[in-house]
């Protein structure tokens, strides 16, 4: 049997490898160690896609974006936790929420313990993506231009979240 690969088929082989390998975590943790067991990165793709709703889905298991100011959590301002849309991980406390006027949910702080980060390049520009430690869902980014005391923006999908009041 004779098997023919064409230089396309080659080239876009090639690169899916290094896309995968470029897709490992830059910065393993502690919580990703404390969580590589969890039922949670043991369900499966259509698992995933039967538990989430459609948009949560992209944004958790695919790392789509929501649209800006489409999320009710903007205008969630009562004292609770913020916890991963996927495993109910808590991420955020309320008091750390503000306003940055991109219109998605903002914080200023995480429970760092909670989240994993690695390097994102997939829009033509360098950013810092973080992830939940526990289902590896997408959460958003991290940027350095949040307000004191931290300056920090964790830029968040409000899609990937969920809200339980205090």
């Amino acid at each position: 049997m004779t098997f023919a690969i064409s230089r396309r088929a080659a080239l876009l082989g090639g690169a899916a490898l290094v896309v995968s390998a470029c897709g490992a975590e830059a910065q393993p943790s502690a919580a990703n160690d404390r969580y590589a067991s969890a039922p949670a990165r043991r369900i499966t793709d259509a698992q995933w896609r039967a538990r989430l709703q459609p948009e949560a889905y992209a944004v958790l298991r695919h790392a789509a974006t929501e649209r800006p100011f489409t999320s009710p959590l903007n205008e969630e301002h009562r004292p609770g936790v913020f916890a991963c849309a996927g495993c109910a991980l808590p991420l955020f406390q309320s008091q750390w929420k503000f306003d940055s006027g991109t219109g998605w949910p903002s914080f200023y702080r995480a429970i760092n313990a909670n989240l994993i980060t690695s390097r994102d390049d997939s829009a033509g520009m360098v950013r810092t993506e973080y992830k939940c430690a526990r289902c590896l869902g997408h959460q958003g980014h991290l940027f350095n231009d949040g307000p004191l005391p931290t300056g920090l923006r964790y830029c968040n999908n409000g899609v990937a979240l969920t809200f339980t009041p205090a």
